[in-house]
């Protein structure tokens, strides 16, 4: 429940992305108190949805301009939204209307709301519409945000003229070496340089409560940066800056015995936890993230990981060997002292 005095230095000096959602008024007031550690703030405040044949971005109730009003005279952070795709994909990215149209909403609110751009999520919704697995449709999608991200680049803001409205994508971690068609790749990342500011990776989620373990090993996530920039060349340099390593900052309960089950817990949740059981915290090596065990009322065995001070440590020195920035999601003030 405590947070760093500290509020202006910075000790991670790459980009930090931060996720705020409305259902965590907290996230807002403490947005605004450390603004001077964050250089981009995403509020998650839009969906871009089909309504028969037309499309509509729905989400302006959610907005708070006020909120974006003082943020910006505490400090320089870009407000970029958080923009999901959800609209058909084959209307979309076949109809060359359908995509004018929704390039034309978004740039339409980021000019009448005075955003800095935004964070675009798509490329998850369309893996789960099957798209990305026909060649044609998947070069489609890539057009798409090639197309968006250059009619992003096109709008100067009229707050700062020397700068134009950012297009943040968020992208999955490759399953494996041997990438499939859903798969964001390192060809992908390389082919959207020009046109994505910036790429929201979603280095968490390793296990579930069907395989229980940590949250984001280490290795885990050094593999995946590997995989995406392949060797330390000029041009990996250069991409690399432009990624926004995920770190979660949410924990996860998982069911050992007694069939599997659990998911995430917040801060609130594991104190609780701590409390009750007087668990003794160990540290697995492999993944370089602790962990408790505990048996709750009926017996059945559990495993808790949550990001501890030693572990956020470590993946913010993994980001920072490699010139990226961290993106964080969950209670992240509880750590606000490192940014």
């Amino acid at each position: 429940m405590k947070v760093s005095e500290n509020i202006s230095r910075r000790h991670f000096t790459n980009p930090v992305l931060a996720y705020i959602t409305p259902w965590n008024s907290r996230g807002y007031e403490l947005a605004k108190r450390f603004n001077s550690k964050l250089t981009h703030i995403s509020p998650v405040w839009y969906d871009l949805k089909s309504e028969g044949t037309k499309l509509v971005l729905e989400g302006r109730h959610n907005a708070d301009t006020g909120w974006i009003s003082e943020l910006r005279m505490k400090g320089d952070a870009q407000v970029l939204p958080r923009v999901v795709l959800e609209a058909i994909p084959v209307d979309l990215l076949r109809k060359r209307k359908q995509r004018d149209k929704a390039i034309n909403l978004i740039i339409a609110e980021c000019k009448e709301m005075e955003y800095d751009g935004i964070v675009l999520e798509s490329w998850s919704r369309w893996a789960a519409y099957g798209v990305l697995h026909d060649p044609d449709m998947r070069q489609m999608a890539l057009q798409f945000i090639q197309q968006l991200g250059q009619a992003m680049h096109s709008v100067i803001l009229d707050r700062n003229s020397e700068k134009s409205l950012q297009l943040v994508y968020v992208i999955g971690p490759p399953h494996s070496e041997n990438l499939q068609e859903y798969d964001f790749g390192p060809e992908d990342l390389r082919s959207l340089s020009n046109a994505v500011d910036g790429y929201s990776l979603m280095t968490y989620d390793f296990s579930g409560p069907k395989n229980p373990g940590p949250n984001a090993p280490l290795k885990w996530i050094h593999s995946i940066m590997q995989l995406l920039l392949g060797t330390s060349s000029g041009g990996s340099q250069s991409l690399a800056q432009k990624i926004f390593v995920g770190i979660n900052f949410y924990g996860n309960d998982f069911v050992l015995s007694g069939g599997l089950g659990g998911g995430p817990i917040t801060a609130r949740e594991y104190l609780s936890l701590l409390e009750q059981h007087r668990p003794l915290l160990q540290w697995e090596k492999n993944s370089a993230e602790h962990f408790f065990l505990y048996s709750d009322d009926q017996h059945v065995k559990h495993v808790v990981f949550y990001p501890s001070l030693m572990s956020i440590v470590m993946r913010l020195e993994e980001a920072g060997s490699w010139g990226a920035g961290i993106l964080n999601l969950g209670n992240w003030s509880r750590f606000g002292l490192f940014f």
